[in-house]
């Protein structure tokens, strides 16, 4: 596998991560991990942080 495809493989999953938790807050989903409700700022942190990775990583495959 090469860098590029490396680097697009790994921002589309994130893009994809992104989406997921765009989609929770959007829809008001709830998710309970072991009876602990989990509060949608951890998506929003996580929206951020996905979309950032997911961006970088296809600008990155396509920089070369």
């Amino acid at each position: 596998m090469t860098k590029n495809t490396y680097s697009l493989l790994a921002g589309t999953i994130f893009l994809i991560v992104a989406v997921a938790h765009a989609l929770r807050l959007i829809l008001r989903w709830q998710v309970v991990i072991a009876g602990w409700q989990v509060p949608t700022w951890v998506s929003v942190v996580a929206f951020v942080i996905a979309a950032y990775l997911g961006y970088e990583g296809i600008r990155t495959s396509q920089s070369n």
